[in-house]
C-alpha cells in the first residue's frame, strides 16, 4: 500500500512538470468587470469592423475597449460608448451600464460638446480668419463651459461605480509639427488645431485629475503618427466621411489601447 502511494505521488509530480513544461495550468483568472464608455474615439468610429447591432454608434471590434476585452478578459464587458456623444448622452444614459461591480472604466468625451466636428469643418472650407474664429469659440467654450461638464460626468461615473478604476483618455493632435506642405489646410490653421488640442486635453486631465482618475495621454502616442507625417494613425478626409479625422484601426491597436493598457 505505502509503494503503491509512493508510486502514485511521483506520478502526480511528473504530471504536474509535464503540463507546467506544456504551458498547462490554471486558467487565467477573470479581469475585473470593465465599462467603456465615451463618444467616437472610444466606439471606434474609423477603426472599421463595425458591430452590425451597434448602428450608428459605430462600435468596432478593432476599437480599444474590444482589444482591452479580447486580451484581458474581464468577467463582464460592457460596450456603451457611442459616435457623437456628448457629456449628457453619458450621463442620461450610458453610465446606467456601472455598478458597483465594475472595477474597470474608460472613456473619452468633451471634444463634440466642445463643436470637433464644426470646427474641422470651418477649417477645411473656410479661411485662415474663419477658422480661427471658429477656433477660438471653441477655446473659450472649453476654457469656461466644459469644466463643468466633465465634472457632471466623472461625478456620475465615481457615485455608480465606487470601486472602479478610471481612465479617461484623451484626444490625438491632428497634424505633425506644422511645417512644409499638408493638403488641404494651411500651416497656420494646422497649429492652431493642434494648440486647441492641447488645451482641451489640458482640461481633461485637470479634471480626471480632481477627480481622483488616471488620464492617458494618447497625443504622445501618436506623436509621428498625426495627419500629413506619412505614416498617419488618423483619417484625413474620408469616405464614409464620419470617418474623417478620426483614429484608423492601428491608431486603436498602436496608439489608445498600449495607453489603456499602460494604466488599467
Amino acid at each position: 500500500m505505502r509503494l503503491t502511494r509512493r508510486l502514485s505521488a511521483v506520478a502526480a509530480l511528473i504530471f504536474g512538470v509535464v503540463l507546467t513544461l506544456m504551458g498547462a495550468g490554471p486558467a487565467q483568472a477573470a479581469a475585473p468587470a470593465y465599462v467603456a464608455l465615451g463618444d467616437s474615439y472610444s466606439s471606434g468610429n474609423g477603426a472599421g469592423n463595425y458591430i452590425d447591432s451597434s448602428g450608428n454608434c459605430h462600435r468596432s471590434n478593432n476599437a480599444y475597449p474590444a482589444l482591452w476585452e479580447r486580451a484581458n478578459n474581464p468577467s463582464s464587458f460592457s460596450f456603451v460608448a457611442c459616435s457623437g456623444a456628448v457629456t449628457s448622452d453619458v450621463t442620461g444614459s450610458q453610465v446606467s451600464a456601472l455598478n458597483s461591480s465594475t472595477g474597470l472604466v474608460s472613456i473619452t468625451i468633451g471634444g463634440n460638446d466642445a463643436g470637433f466636428a464644426d470646427v474641422m469643418t470651418t477649417c477645411v472650407l473656410g479661411s485662415d480668419s474663419t477658422c480661427l474664429n471658429r477656433i477660438n469659440t471653441a477655446r473659450n467654450f472649453v476654457n469656461s463651459t466644459l469644466p463643468a461638464r466633465l465634472d457632471s460626468v466623472y461625478n456620475a461615473i465615481k457615485s455608480r461605480a465606487p470601486n472602479a478604476h478610471v481612465v479617461v483618455l484623451g484626444y490625438p493632435r491632428f497634424y505633425t509639427e506644422p511645417s512644409g506642405i499638408c493638403l488641404g489646410l494651411s500651416q497656420t490653421k494646422r497649429q492652431a488645431i493642434n494648440d486647441a488640442s492641447d488645451l482641451l486635453n489640458s482640461v481633461i486631465s485637470a479634471r480626471a485629475s480632481a477627480h481622483g482618475f488616471t488620464f492617458g495621454n494618447v497625443a504622445a502616442a501618436f506623436d509621428g503618427h498625426e495627419l500629413c507625417s506619412g505614416d498617419d494613425w488618423l483619417h484625413d478626409l474620408a469616405l464614409p466621411t464620419w470617418e474623417a479625422y478620426h483614429p484608423t484601426a492601428l491608431g486603436h491597436s498602436a496608439g489608445y489601447y498600449p495607453v489603456l493598457n499602460a494604466n488599467d
